[in-house]
């Protein structure tokens, strides 16, 4: 494994508006990122969330009432439509991409996992970019993930990648809520620090991504401590991923 390796997860409130559209130009600019990383060397993962708010843009509603037939629903309309805006985009830059569905089984010890394995170590030899997602068309409750911040985890363990880069939409880990005054963001954290005081989780409406700051810092962690440097950095900041690979302190860094 000569090339770098970096997993990068765009959540749902990087990618939309306030009026939970798909930006395509966030999109755009993420696209581009990788496309930069990629010519100099560094082999990416993208870990995408947007399917379920792309269905909702497709189909406004559903007459189904249980919320996880509605998530199926959405995701499985919205999934297409999520790949059809990346093939265009990695087609512009001159590249190809490719689709990754997984449940949480498919990265458990044995054939599911050794065929994981061979997937993404395939798409990439080929230079192939794999975008991640949960197969929530025929994700259970025992074989979900908690949100795609642990899958973007597992993947980075599975592909042994150099570093993982949680996109939200704040610029990292605060002491307090980003907005407050005298709140400050935290430019490094080792995995013994307790900085879970910190966190402050928010509601969140139908349709969103499922995994908060909360989340993302339980991710962090754990995923620092299987020695794979781990970022939370604002997905809306023009740059951020090419910033971060360049060593600029950016986000926040979760020392491996």
């Amino acid at each position: 494994m000569s090339k770098k390796r970096v997993v990068i997860k765009v959540g749902t409130n990087v990618m939309t508006n306030k009026d939970n559209r798909i930006v395509g130009p966030i999109l755009n600019e993420l696209v581009r990122q990788i496309a930069v990383l990629y010519e100099n060397d560094i082999a990416c993962v993208l870990v995408s969330s947007g399917s379920a708010i792309a269905g909702k843009e497709i189909l406004g509603d559903c007459a189904a009432q249980d919320p996880s037939i509605r998530r199926q629903i959405f995701s499985s309309v919205g999934q297409p439509r999520m790949m059809r805006h990346y093939y265009s985009l990695f087609h512009s830059f001159g590249m190809r991409c490719a689709q990754v569905l997984a449940t949480k089984r498919d990265f458990a010890a044995g054939k599911y996992r050794e065929n994981m394995i061979n997937c993404y170590e395939g798409l990439l030899s080929e230079g192939i970019i794999p975008i991640a997602n949960e197969d929530d068309a025929v994700s259970l409750t025992m074989s979900m993930f908690s949100d795609n911040d642990e899958l973007a985890s597992l993947v980075a363990e599975l592909i042994q990648a150099d570093a993982l880069i949680l996109l939200t939409d704040t610029d990292g880990l605060y002491t307090g809520h980003p907005d407050a005054e005298d709140s400050k963001k935290l430019n490094a954290v080792h995995t013994d620090e307790n900085v879970e005081k910190y966190v402050q989780e928010s509601n969140k409406a139908e349709g969103e991504g499922r995994g908060g700051m909360e989340s993302k810092l339980k991710i962090a962690k754990e995923t620092a401590r299987k020695n794979i440097i781990t970022y939370i950095a604002n997905g809306k900041r023009k740059n951020v991923i090419v910033d971060i690979m360049d060593g600029k302190d950016i986000g926040t860094k979760f020392h491996a």
